[in-house]
């Protein structure tokens, strides 16, 4: 840049110069001392660039020695790593040789301890998990050290995985009592009795509980089972001691109480048939109603018809035997023929009002599985949507509208059963009636035509 900079001093020297000439020759003098002053820039500058010059080669000894000391601490790191390396693999080889001195000095020690420490793994599982640490706390503590030891255990630990094997074993053939904390579904803590069947169960004055290992805590299952099991499990908890008392107990320690909880009551599978399941109801209760009313009627109807047995010679309007009776006492004087067919009107008339209802009946008896059918095709059809949206990966998804599928058809066949059955029962009964007023009937009839003849 300096040098850019002489040279356009230089140029403009110059033009002036040459300016000066051509304008004036009087300025010599001028030009003369313009000739000494870019001299004495030329100096100045000459000593600028030696400064420089030496400053550069100043830093480039200091980067140079830098570099050599960089180099040196290489060369030593790099010997230093070779040490090291050899001193690894030395350390290895005299760690193996350890190794076989160890094994050859444990002799059959190794495999004892090889045989605590899978027996130790495999059993703090079962006694972590296991209804008996309800009442003892705190037994897998030890198995979990011997577990993951990596020295021979002691004698005292071997004891104590003794004595914790020991009680296991023990305590699943024992009935005990005793008192313990309860967590409540709420979340709330009380002291409770408790009674533990062997490894199985754990009951209190209300149900069953079961042990959670994760939060070492005893908790009431969020359902009971059946009134007769828990009934029994109560007596069992509150019999006194020597006292015979039958329990049903869980031989899988809780696994199927747990699995009891989820299983669906009557009243959530009765609402699984949705909209079907409720018109099935409807109409099953509709059919009752009716069923009740016209048992009433026809039972009714036919005290009345045997009390006018009694007495034929004095008709109640009550009943419809009554009714045809005062028809043919008001008819005595008719003939043969006309006496009949009033008495046929009579039992026509009568016929409607005996056999209202029974139709219906049977109607419903028949609708309900068509209805029960209908919620089977209606959940099919969901349950396939499901699998369309979210395919079979999951059948928990599907449940519920196979749930209603199964739940319609019973509901409609539960409908149907018992309505077919008082269908046939009513219809019997009014057919009884029936028979009685023709019976009555033919006999008037055919007293009417010997009076005529005699």
């Amino acid at each position: 840049m300096k040098k850019v900079f002489k040279g356009l001093v230089i140029a403009a020297a110059m033009t002036m110069s040459a300016g000066v000439c051509l304008t004036a020759a009087a300025d010599t003098a001028k030009l003369d001392q313009l000739l000494e002053q870019v001299k004495k820039d030329r100096l100045s500058e000459g000593k600028i660039d030696q400064a420089r010059e030496q400053e550069f080669l100043s830093d480039r000894a200091d980067k140079q020695a830098l570099l050599n000391k960089a180099k040196a601490a290489f060369a030593a790191e790099e010997a230093r790593g070779k040490s090291l390396t050899q001193q690894f693999a030395d350390n290895e080889g005299k760690l193996a040789a350890k190794e076989q001195e160890l094994q050859t000095a444990q002799g059959t020690l190794g495999e004892m301890f090889g045989i605590v420490r899978g027996s130790a793994t495999e059993t703090i599982g079962a006694i972590a998990t296991s209804n008996i640490s309800a009442q003892y706390k705190g037994r897998e503590e030890l198995l979990q050290k011997l577990s993951v030891a990596k020295e021979l255990p002691t004698i005292n630990e071997l004891e104590e995985l003794w004595i914790a094997l020991q009680t296991e074993m023990t305590e699943s053939a024992k009935v005990s009592k005793f008192s313990g904390e309860v967590v409540s579904l709420d979340g709330n803590k009380a002291t409770a009795n408790v009674v533990r069947v062997g490894s199985f169960n754990l009951i209190s004055d209300n149900g069953y509980l079961v042990y959670n290992a994760d939060t070492k805590e005893m908790q009431p299952l969020a359902k009971q089972p059946d009134s007769h099991i828990l009934s029994a499990s109560q007596n069992f908890a509150s019999a006194p001691a020597g006292q015979v008392t039958p329990v049903y107990v869980d031989p899988t320690g809780g696994a199927l109480l747990r699995l009891k909880t989820q299983e669906a009551t009557l009243s959530e599978q009765f609402h699984q048939g949705g909209v079907p399941g409720y018109v099935i109801t409807a109409l099953l209760i509709i059919g009752l109603l009716i069923s009740a009313v016209r048992y009433l009627a026809l039972t009714s109807a036919s005290s009345k018809i045997n009390a006018q047995l009694k007495n034929l010679s004095n008709p109640n309007t009550n009943n419809p035997l009554g009714r045809i009776l005062k028809v043919y006492h008001d008819n005595k004087s008719a003939d043969v023929e006309n006496l009949e067919l009033k008495l046929d009107e009579a039992i026509m008339r009568e016929t409607p009002s005996i056999e209202k209802g029974i139709g219906i009946i049977k109607l419903i008896a028949a609708v309900g599985p068509l209805l029960g059918l209908l919620g089977t095709v209606i959940g099919m059809i969901g349950a396939f949507q499901v699998i369309t949206l979210y395919g079979t990966g999951d059948p928990k998804i599907m449940a519920g509208q196979i749930s209603m599928a199964l739940v319609t058809t019973v509901q409609g066949l539960l409908c149907a059963l018992p309505l077919l059955f008082i269908h046939s029962m009513l219809q019997t009964k009014s057919n009884s009636v029936l028979h009685i007023l023709d019976e009555q009937s033919a006999g008037i009839i055919a007293a009417h035509a010997e009076k005529e003849k005699a």
